[in-house]
């Protein structure tokens, strides 16, 4: 059976690219099937076991994954929260794609789907002459979009399809997430999916909102990642 990879990416930094990709590795576990969580590159944190590891957050809040060890799901991790090539230099190394790759083709083996989150949106440099777009078109990815539910996100989200469609890529879905701290109106919510809807011809699968227990989200997110895939 084939493997299905699906790559989580953002409009910006800080939009809830991983609690999306919380979301769907419950929703496919739930489904009794193997998935796997990877961020390829993490900046902005010592090791993979800080509390700033968006694996580490990923692997506290799966009950299949409690006794794992997060690093597993880490190809590179950098100290500074900056781009992974500019987190890599202050760090004295370098990233390639031929790492990815070859994790990638080793878990296909065992897990399925992979689920990949980028690092900021898709024109974050990862190398000096590689952005995050082109991991995602090098690796034939699934691609779902998290934007934010607030003002700007039709700006943000219109821009990121248009950069998808320029590489002959489409969004399998996108999901509008809500702030805890600044919530959009209902409103709001509304006339920004009806802009996006509109002028891309790309459906919004839902909006996800405040969430307070992350080790049992709410099943009414089931439907969500099922209008993404």
């Amino acid at each position: 059976m084939k493997t299905d990879t699906i790559f989580v990416t953002g409009t910006d930094t800080g939009i809830g690219k991983t609690v999306l990709s919380l979301i769907l590795i419950q929703h496919y576990y739930k489904k009794e099937m193997t998935p796997f969580y990877i961020k390829p590159f993490q900046t902005g944190c010592r090791d993979p076991y800080d509390t700033d590891s968006d694996a580490n957050f990923i692997y506290n809040h799966i009950p299949q994954l409690k006794d794992k060890d997060p690093a597993e799901s880490v190809i590179f991790c950098h100290t500074n929260p900056k781009a992974p090539f500019f987190a890599a230099r202050d760090d004295n190394d370098t990233v390639s794609l031929e790492a990815v790759e070859t994790k990638m083709a080793k878990l296909k083996q065992s897990y399925n789907p992979l689920i990949i989150e980028g690092a900021g949106g898709l024109m974050v440099p990862i190398t000096a002459n590689i952005l995050m777009i082109d991991l995602i078109e090098k690796l034939q990815a699934r691609i779902i979009i998290a934007a934010r539910t607030g003002l700007g996100t039709i700006n943000h989200t219109l821009l990121t399809i248009d950069t998808l469609k320029r590489r002959g890529l489409s969004p399998s879905g996108i999901v509008l997430i809500d702030s805890p701290t600044e919530p959009a109106t209902k409103e709001m919510i509304k006339e920004n999916i009806e802009a996006i809807e509109m002028f891309s011809h790309v459906n919004v699968a839902g909006v996800i909102g405040n969430i307070e227990n992350f080790s049992n989200i709410d099943s009414k997110y089931d439907h969500i990642v099922e209008r993404c895939l």
